[in-house]
């Protein structure tokens, strides 16, 4: 299929109402601004349009268009981008675009999708809270008819928010083969089975899901859940995050809530591992609360309420700085409602091998100055080197804890 030919293909799709969502991504630029594009339907007073949400760094914009207007904004899109994933009411379309415009397109046909046009009125959840989906009724979040559990609603969302952050990362895994995601204390698992169910089965992705926990009685139900639903690539391990080995390439860690320095230990895997995408909820940092030490600070720092609270928000930003200055794309984001629980943080990351500036390096180092902190990842990272070895340019090839 050639550039003509797909824009065509798409365009009689959307023509004919058949869009469920599409996300476009990896813009040709470097300097674009706008870094994804996600497109729903939306019906706006009786009229069908395509709603564009625009993604930067910053903001999110929208803007809804007509069919009339199609042809030229979808052309000048696929112009811009190299990756789209669109899902159509029977079959999902992955599409990569080459720098000379050579189109490589995988097709897989999937169960009919009803197809939503309500506009900000229902959330559009990436699992169904109308059909019963196995997991969810083994699991109890969900009736055998298909209805969520009242008590059991906010987890529901909970699901749903961690996969729109797996969606959003698919641009990132690889394409040509089996994708290997590791789950550190995986627990209850009820997002190791969601990660598995929405890529695997929902999406046909060809993946492999290991979850690892403490608890061996949880370990076991899991394993037992996962056989009896034929989840052949997940299974359940019981180990802690220090002993675990695995020699095969590493595309995904997801680590929720592991405490204190369990997520730093979990986040220094994931690198030595070379992964991909790494997904982390934080919990308990206590390690900078200890050693906080910063006078002009001290307004905020006489209450313990506060310096607690301080002390976790700037954990995860050193976490996230860090990531950055090994070559990944960092996010904070909010992971649930904060009504719902205080450890509402994920640290979503990507690897990009972005080399860092000496700005970030110098204003990283400014900042764990100020706090007086000796950040545990940062040793685990570096060693006892400094980080301005990073300005040094065989610094990646020489310290083989950077992979």
């Amino acid at each position: 299929m050639n550039f003509p030919e797909l824009v065509e293909r798409l365009l009689n799709d959307l023509r004919q109402k058949r869009l469920v969502a599409a996300t476009i991504s990896q813009p040709r630029m470097k300097s674009s601004e706008v870094k994804r594009i996600k497109i729903k339907p939306v019906q706006i007073k009786e009229s069908y349009y395509l709603q564009f949400e625009y993604q930067t760094d910053q903001t999110i914009s929208h803007e809804n268009i007509s069919l009339n207007g199609l042809p030229e904004k979808i052309n000048e899109i696929l112009e811009q981008y190299r990756q789209a994933f669109i899902q159509l009411d029977n079959e999902t379309i992955q599409v990569q675009i080459s720098k000379k415009f050579k189109v490589v397109c995988k097709s897989n046909q999937t169960e009919k999708k009803e197809i939503s046009l309500e506009h900000n009125r229902k959330k559009n959840y990436l699992l169904s809270d109308e059909d019963p989906i196995p997991f969810l009724v083994r699991l109890g979040v969900q009736s055998a008819d298909g209805k969520i559990k009242k008590q059991k609603y906010d987890k529901f969302k909970q699901i749903n928010r961690f996969l729109e952050f797996i969606e959003d990362s698919l641009e990132y895994l690889p394409k040509d083969r089996t994708i290997r995601i590791l789950d550190f204390g995986s627990g209850k698992s009820y997002l190791t089975f969601a990660l598995y169910h929405y890529l695997h089965i929902d999406k046909g992705y060809d993946i492999r899901v290991t979850g690892l926990d403490l608890k061996k009685d949880v370990i076991t139900e899991c394993q037992l859940i996962a056989q009896d639903l034929n989840y052949e690539k997940l299974e359940f391990l019981v180990g802690d995050i220090n002993d675990y080995q695995e020699d095969a390439k590493i595309d995904m860690v997801v680590t929720l809530h592991a405490c204190d320095v369990a997520t730093d230990m979990a986040l220094s895997k994931a690198v030595n591992w070379g992964a991909d995408v790494i997904l982390s909820v934080p919990c308990c940092q206590h390690e900078l609360f200890s050693q906080l030490d910063a006078p002009n600070l001290k307004v905020m720092t006489q209450y313990g309420l506060m310096k607690e609270r301080f002390s976790s928000l700037a954990t995860d930003t050193i976490r996230a700085e860090l990531l950055k200055l090994i070559g990944f794309e960092a996010q904070l984001l909010e992971f649930i409602d904060l009504e719902h629980t205080p450890k509402n943080i994920l640290i979503r990351a990507y690897k990009t091998n972005k080399r860092a500036t000496e700005q970030q390096i110098v204003e990283y180092k400014q900042f764990v100055s100020m706090l007086g902190a000796k950040p545990f990842l940062q040793r685990e990272l570096f060693g006892e080197e400094e980080v301005s070895l990073l300005l040094t340019d065989n610094f990646l090839d020489a310290n083989r804890k950077i992979l």
